[in-house]
C-alpha cells in the first residue's frame, strides 16, 4: 500500500504542478524536504536517540526492563500474543506509550525506536512488518495524550481566554482514534491480502539469549538490598516535593487551571529529570558500571538515525511536493459540497488532509486557522482537537519501520490512516457537542 501512496503523491504532484504552472515550486519543495529530513530531523535525532538508548541500556542491565515486562504483559497480552512473557519489548513499549501520553515527544520517539528494535528480534520475516509491529504502530498513531501541549501553546499565544478548554475534547477524540486504529489493525491482519507468509521450514526464531550461562555472558546485576531501597525512597521523596512545588508554581497572572491540568503540567516538567536520575541511581546501586553501559547503549543512536534517513527523505519529499503542487487545496475544493452537507467546516479540511503527511505543515495550518477565526472560535477548537488527537502517520511509518529496515509494512498504513480519519471525525463531532451552543 505504501508503494501506491508514495507513487501517487509523486506523480500527482508533477501532474498538478505542470497543470497549475507550479513545477518550480514542486522542485524547490522536493529539495527543501530532503534537506529537512536530514538536517532538521535525522541529525538532531542522533543525540536524543543516543541519550535514551543509553538510559534504556542502564535500565535493561539493572533488570528494570524485565520487571516492567512482567507487569505489562497481563494488561496487553491480547494485543500482542506473539511476544514472549518477559521479552524486553514489553518494557520498551510501555515507556514509549507513557512518554506519548504526557507529551514527551523527544523521549517517545527514541523509546519507540528501541521498542521496534526489540520487536525486530522476534521477526521471522526480515523486511516485513510483524503483527506486533503493526499493532504498536497503531497505538502510536492513535497517540493518546493527556495534555496536547502544542495546540494549547498556540491557542495561548493567540490570546485565548481558556486555551486548556480542548483538553477534554482531545481525550475523547484520541480515545476514538486509538480504538479505531486497534480495531482496524486486528481486523486487517486476518485478511488474506495482509496475512504473513508461512515461515520457511529451515528458519528458526532468534533465541532471546545468545550466550550460554557462564560463557562470554555479561555479569548479572547485584540483587537489591535495604540500602538500595532506602536510596530510591529518598529520591522519590525528593521528586514528590518537587512535584508539590511545581503543582503550586503557576504565575499570578496565569489563567486558572484545574487540578488535572496542573498535575499533568507538573509531571511533564519533572518526568525526564526523574527518569534520568532514577535509572542511573538504580543501576549504580545494583553495581552496574553506569558510564560504560550508558556509552554502549548510546553507540546505537547514530546507527539508528542513519538507517532512517532514506525512509524520511522518501516520505517527506513526496508530502512536500504534493502540498507545493496544490494537491491539498484541490482536494478541499472537490470535497467542499460533501463537507457542507455533513456540517464539517471546510476551513478545517487542509489541516485534516495534511495531518497524516506532515506535522510541521499541520501546525502551520493550525496557526493560520487560529489567526483567521480567533483562538476561542469553534473552528479553532476543532483544529486544536484534531492536532492533539491524531498523529503524523506516514512520518511514524517512515521513522519506526525505517529504523529496523522494514520495507513491506503490510496493513500498518491502512490502520493508521483509518485511525486518523476516526480522530478527525470524532474531533469535529465532540467539539460540536461541547462548544457548538456556546
Amino acid at each position: 500500500m505504501l508503494n501506491y501512496i508514495w507513487l501517487g503523491l509523486v506523480l500527482g504532484s508533477v501532474l498538478l504542478g505542470g497543470l497549475n504552472g507550479q513545477l518550480p515550486a514542486v522542485t524547490d519543495a522536493a529539495f527543501d524536504a530532503a534537506k529537512t529530513a536530514v538536517m532538521t530531523i535525522a541529525l538532531p535525532l542522533v543525540g536524543v536517540t543516543a541519550l535514551w538508548l543509553g538510559v534504556m541500556r542502564l535500565a535493561e542491565r539493572a533488570g528494570m526492563i524485565q520487571s516492567l515486562a512482567r507487569l505489562l504483559r497481563p494488561a496487553l497480552r491480547r494485543l500482542f500474543p506473539d511476544i514472549p512473557a518477559e521479552h524486553p519489548a514489553w518494557g520498551s513499549m510501555l515507556m514509549n506509550i507513557a512518554a506519548n501520553m504526557i507529551g514527551l515527544t523527544n523521549a517517545a520517539t527514541p523509546l519507540g525506536l528501541r521498542a521496534m528494535a526489540d520487536l525486530e528480534k522476534l521477526n521471522r520475516h526480515p523486511g516485513t512488518a510483524t503483527n506486533a509491529m503493526c499493532t504498536f504502530l497503531a497505538i502510536n498513531t492513535g497517540s493518546v495524550q493527556l495534555l496536547p501541549t502544542t495546540a494549547i501553546g498556540i491557542l495561548a499565544a493567540a490570546g485565548s481566554t481558556n486555551p486548556t478548554a480542548i483538553v477534554g475534547t482531545v481525550l475523547l477524540a484520541t480515545f476514538c482514534s486509538s480504538a479505531a486504529g486497534l480495531i482496524a489493525v486486528k481486523t486487517l491482519e486476518k485478511l488474506r491480502r495482509f496475512r504473513l507468509p508461512p515461515v520457511p521450514a529451515l528458519a528458526e526464531p532468534e533465541p532471546l539469549m545468545v550466550t550460554e550461562p557462564g560463557v562470554n555472558a555479561e555479569p548479572a546485576a547485584v540483587p537489591a538490598n535495604p540500602w538500595t531501597w532506602l536510596a530510591l525512597v529518598a529520591l522519590l521523596a525528593f521528586f514528590a516535593w518537587l512535584f508539590w512545588q511545581q503543582f503550586h508554581a503557576a504565575p499570578a497572572d496565569a489563567p486558572p487551571a484545574g487540578v488535572f491540568i496542573r498535575a499533568v503540567n507538573a509531571v511533564s516538567v519533572l518526568a525526564i529529570p526523574f527518569f534520568l536520575a532514577f535509572f542511573a541511581l538504580y543501576a549504580a546501586l545494583r553495581r552496574v558500571p553506569v558510564y560504560e553501559e550508558f556509552v554502549e547503549g548510546a553507540k546505537e543512536g547514530f546507527q539508528v538515525a542513519v538507517r532512517i534517513i532514506p525512509f524520511l527523505v522518501a516520505m517527506l519529499v513526496a508530502a512536500g511536493m504534493f502540498r507545493a503542487a496544490g494537491g491539498v487545496e484541490l482536494l478541499g475544493r472537490a470535497l467542499k459540497p460533501l463537507l457542507d452537507a455533513v456540517g464539517f467546516p471546510p476551513d478545517l479540511l487542509p489541516m485534516a488532509l495534511m495531518r497524516p503527511l506532515s506535522g510541521g505543515a499541520t501546525i502551520g495550518l493550525f496557526t493560520e486557522l487560529v489567526h483567521a477565526h480567533g483562538p476561542d472560535s469553534l473552528v479553532s477548537r476543532m483544529g486544536g482537537t484534531i492536532l492533539g488527537s491524531t498523529e503524523t502517520t506516514l512520518y511514524v511509518v517512515a521513522v519506526y519501520f525505517g529504523a529496523v529496515g522494514v520495507k513491506r509494512v503490510r496493513h500498518a498504513v491502512a490502520a493508521g490512516l483509518l485511525a486518523d480519519l476516526a480522530g478527525v471525525i470524532a474531533s469535529v463531532a465532540v467539539c460540536w457537542a461541547v462548544f457548538g451552543n456556546r
